[in-house]
């Protein structure tokens, strides 16, 4: 009987429930795990209750789970992003109070910080910034090259649910079972069985293994689509820079991310299968996994800020009321950043043994990457001098980005020295300086153009007051809880410390915590932003498209979009193809005739296959062969059955393609156009007023 349960739930019983480990032992550190899986069962249970309250599974299932528009993909993955970056900022949280309480102890287990370092760190980079970036290239991209769609826009909704697949298993492990506690990194022997037999780096490893293949389909899919869906005349030399820094993160992402999902198959090896791949013994070599896992490391660094970069070209030129200054230079210094970022993987782990000569080659090529940076911020500098800028809430995050990033950069150089990376290698600077380059330079970038953006997908402008105490909050907090871990680094305090013993560090813990409180508080303006917005959505209703006086296509169409992007595909003879439109009072005119377009009709296919994956990942993680079995058959069999779905494509009407263009064309001509000055006001309803932007001839 007693086989016949394990056969059943394999090692899943009662003793992976937090909720049974706070009641057995009810300590500070165990309560904390079991009131944080309350807030997950809670939660889910509150939205499941208001989707069948309010009759919204419907709606919801018709117009997003099965949906194909890479416009509302494009939305579930920023959606998803939020979701992840609440529990991602409260983890940190927790993180910075126990070492502001940490002199002598503190109130986590260090198990319970171990896991909340490995969480936080696997979440904000794989669930956060990921999802973020693929959101924004999605909703964003075709419509910047004039396309209808993404080459393949099946595979743009698997890849979603993969991704999703892979939070879902970290959010899971929150309410059953224990995380890795060997860091977002994962190094063996930390995670090999014989240090952590539990299912911790088990679910680590099949959420970054399923959601990597979702993200490898990303990459495919963003480099076909700009290089074959380009609106007729879009030459490479015209595509906007966000479109530039797309396709070199789609090309990053395609070669970075193959040897990460490799390395986690080969550490399951190991695992599930007693291999030696990254053993001590039998031939096994530790350090081919931390080639391995760097290989991808260093470059996903870049493929998350080369997006970020091509969001600031876009607000700093918007809000600057200029042509973005040097923009060959900027396209060439986004190339090279992408090809550098292959060759300086290895300045992640100087301190482990390799010789003299191959630190210094790594050391040289490190600081070689900071010159195209370098570059790009002179450029946007430019673009901003003497130009009509508008400090909108973009505009803060953008001014904020370019000062904080400038001092991750140069602290970065530092550390590509060798020797100083020696001495605080393993050390809270280090920490310093990763979030001092990835919360101003990709995070600050995320936000800056969810704002920029949000009236375009839903057709209404956000509150500009709560955006900049938002974006202020931010700032402020970050400068609050970083700044203070270069000086205790400086000092000697390890990073990953759970408890100390010299009272030196703890003033410094302590004006990080308070930065983490406003850190927090800074998350919650935005949702405060957000509910405002929806609030006054009829003041602030911009369906006529330009509320930005923008100037590139994705303006050239209304708020929201139809799903097929543009009546008419346009033909573009210049940079900044809309801009010039608008100059020659070529922008708002009606087509000589409509024709019936195709689109991908609507699919639950990868809504399955994401069941199917978070149910695989749970079996193994969990040894419930059953399980595992029947999901990869699902999976296998969705596959096939999909191969037999004949019709694919739906047919909308030139009818309906016109009417659509006519209430568009309609609502333009009855908003009166507004000033740059007027941009903030309800006055401004998605019509710019006409002008001669500079470089234009």
């Amino acid at each position: 009987m007693i086989d016949q349960w394990t056969w059943i739930t394999g090692r899943l019983g009662l003793e992976s429930f937090p909720f049974v480990h706070a009641w057995q032992n009810p300590t500070t550190s165990e309560l904390i795990g079991a009131g944080a899986a309350s807030v997950v069962v809670i939660g889910s249970a509150a939205v499941f209750i208001l989707l069948t309250w309010f009759r919204l599974w419907g709606p919801l299932w018709r117009d997003w789970l099965t949906s194909v528009d890479h416009k509302r993909i494009g939305i579930m993955y920023v959606a998803l992003a939020f979701v992840m970056l609440l529990r991602g900022v409260l983890e940190g949280a927790v993180m910075r109070t126990q070492q502001a309480a940490g002199l002598g102890g503190g109130f986590l287990t260090p198990e319970h910080f171990g896991e909340l370092f490995s969480t936080h760190g696997t979440i904000m980079i794989f669930f956060v910034a990921m999802p973020f970036v693929s959101g924004l290239i999605n909703f964003v991209m075709p419509l910047q090259i004039g396309a209808r769609d993404v080459s393949f826009p099946v595979m743009n909704q698997i890849s979603l649910g993969m991704t999703t697949a892979g939070a879902a298993l970290v959010m899971i492990s929150l309410v059953v079972g224990n995380f890795s506690t060997g860091g977002w990194t994962a190094y063996p022997p930390y995670t090999s069985m014989d240090f952590q037999p539990g299912t911790g780096p088990d679910y680590w490893i099949w959420a970054i293994v399923i959601a990597g293949v979702g993200s490898t389909l990303t990459g495919i899919n963003f480099a076909v689509t700009i290089y074959k869906e380009r609106a007729p005349g879009m030459h490479f030399f015209r595509m906007p820079l966000f479109a530039w820094t797309a396709l070199c993160a789609a090309i990053i992402l395609i070669f970075a991310m193959p040897p990460l999902t490799v390395a986690a198959l080969m550490l399951a090896a190991d695992r599930y299968l007693d291999f030696h791949f990254f053993t001590n013994d039998l031939g096994g070599n530790m350090m081919n996994y931390i080639n391995l896992f760097w290989l991808f490391g260093h470059p996903e660094v870049y493929l998350l800020v080369l997006p970020a970069y091509g969001v600031y070209s876009e607000v700093i030129a918007t809000f600057s009321g200029k042509r973005l200054f040097g923009y060959p230079s900027l396209v060439w210094a986004t190339m090279v950043i992408s090809v550098l970022s292959f060759t300086v993987w290895l300045h992640h782990f100087f301190t482990m043994g390799q010789g003299a000569n191959v630190n210094a080659a790594f050391g040289i090529a490190t600081m070689l990457i900071a010159v195209p940076t370098g570059v790009k911020v002179y450029d946007w500098m430019a673009t901003m001098f003497r130009g009509r800028i508008r400090l909108t809430t973009p505009m803060v995050y953008s001014v904020g980005f370019l000062i904080l990033f400038v001092i991750g950069g140069l602290t970065g150089v530092i550390l590509a020295n060798p020797t100083i990376d020696y001495q605080v290698h393993n050390s809270l600077f280090l920490v310093a300086h990763f979030h001092n380059v990835l919360i101003p330079g990709v995070l600050f970038g995320m936000l800056a153009g969810y704002h920029y953006w949000f009236p375009k997908a839903f057709g209404f402008r956000l509150n500009e007051t709560w955006g900049k105490i938002a974006a202020c909050l931010w700032i402020v907090g970050f400068s609050l809880t970083f700044m203070p871990l270069y000086v205790v680094g400086l000092m000697g305090m390890p990073r990953r410390t759970v408890a100390y013993t010299d009272p030196a560090f703890q003033p410094y813990m302590l004006v990080a915590v308070v930065g983490a409180a406003i850190i927090l508080a800074a998350v919650g303006a935005l949702a405060v932003q957000l509910y405002v917005s929806i609030r006054d959505r009829k003041a602030n209703e911009v369906f006529a498209g330009d509320p930005w006086n923008g100037r590139t296509l994705e303006w050239f169409t209304s708020s929201p979009p139809p799903e097929y992007n543009f009546a008419v595909v346009p033909e573009v003879t210049q940079r900044d193809a809309f801009a010039v439109a608008k100059a020659y009072g070529d922008a708002y005119q009606m087509p000589p005739e409509f024709e019936d377009i195709e689109m991908p009709r609507n699919t639950s296919f990868g809504l399955v296959l994401s069941v199917a994956a978070a149910a695989l990942g749970f079996g193994l993680t969990f040894y419930i062969w059953w399980l595992a079995g029947l999901s990869l058959l699902v999976i296998v069999g969705g596959m096939i059955a999909r191969s037999f779905v004949m019709q694919t494509e739906r047919l909308i009407p030139a009818a309906q393609v016109e009417a659509d263009y006519r209430r568009w064309i309609d609502a333009v001509h009855a908003a009166a156009p507004v000033t740059r000055d007027q941009e903030g006001s309800p006055q401004n309803r998605g019509h710019a007023v006409r002008e001669l932007p500079e470089g234009v001839v």
